[in-house]
């Protein structure tokens, strides 16, 4: 029952913050669609939904009112740690690409031929929102996008994840799963499901082993980094990220490498966090 409270009480301010948010945003841009403007709703919106929510809540349910504690924030991480965790994601990078390709290869039956094109179009309209925030012309925005698409999220998801969900669900393996798949759900990318779910279930992982948000947290960041960078490294403008095929189609086989590699790297982060 307390689980349960407490899950409907983050929902709750998470609800009113995001309403609260979204109006501030609304009535200093008076509804714009222009890039600009909704990139200011991208950072109000994370703020509200899934940054202060967490804060609040720990507060709260602390004891001592110290949300940083609760939240697993009071200590710096391990270094050998963080470097591994560094190294994990860089690695994985062509077996996330091999994952999301078989992911992306996904067809549902005839009958539901109606929901596959929704889905479809989700996609190809998140895809191209994504590129439309990504593009820049000088290096000042390029660093406001890694702080909007890479510092922020980072920050703000695995505070409401790892830092509240999880924790609030008990930190065993069905919580670590259910967070995963709730994290992976909540942003409505279904032909990336498979990929997201299971850096989720690591980011929840990570977190168990080490005790410490940061590390899921650094993770997270370096992964959604690697992303935005590519951009502008591989695309030239053209309508595909080569740095996203590695790893797929006819080079399927670094994708094999790289889960393999990161498996006994994911491993040996699990043995170092476990000493004291």
């Amino acid at each position: 029952m307390e689980i349960l409270k407490r899950i409907l009480t983050w929902l709750a301010v998470m609800a009113a913050l995001t309403i609260v948010a979204v109006g501030i945003w609304y009535m200093l841009s008076m509804g714009s669609l222009s890039t600009a403007s909704l990139k200011w709703l991208q950072f109000v919106q994370t703020l509200g939904t899934f940054a202060i929510p967490p804060l609040m809540c720990a507060w709260w349910w602390s004891g001592d009112y110290r949300p940083l504690r609760w939240l697993g924030l009071d200590r710096r991480p391990n270094g050998k740690v963080a470097v591994l965790a560094i190294l994990i994601m860089v690695c994985a990078i062509p077996g996330i690409n091999l994952l999301a390709d078989l992911n992306g290869r996904l067809e549902l039956p005839e009958s539901l031929d109606f929901i596959e094109h929704f889905l479809r179009q989700q996609e190809d309209e998140a895809a191209a929102l994504t590129k439309r925030f990504l593009e820049a012309d000088h290096f000042g925005i390029i660093l406001i996008n890694m702080g909007l698409l890479a510092v922020l999220p980072a920050l703000a998801e695995e505070l409401s994840f790892r830092g509240t969900l999880q924790q609030v669900l008990g930190n065993r393996h069905t919580a670590i799963w259910i967070t995963a798949f709730v994290f992976s759900a909540i942003h409505m990318q279904f032909y990336g499901f498979v990929p997201r779910m299971l850096m989720g279930a690591l980011f929840g992982y990570v977190f168990v082993w080490t005790g410490n948000l940061w590390i899921p947290m650094l993770m997270h960041f370096v992964n959604n980094s690697l992303a935005v960078l590519s951009f502008y490294l591989f695309d030239n403008g053209t309508d595909t990220n080569y740095a996203d095929t590695i790893g797929a189609g006819t080079t399927w086989w670094l994708g094999v490498l790289s889960i393999m590699l990161s498996i006994g790297l994911i491993l040996l982060l699990r043995q170092r966090a476990g000493q004291k």
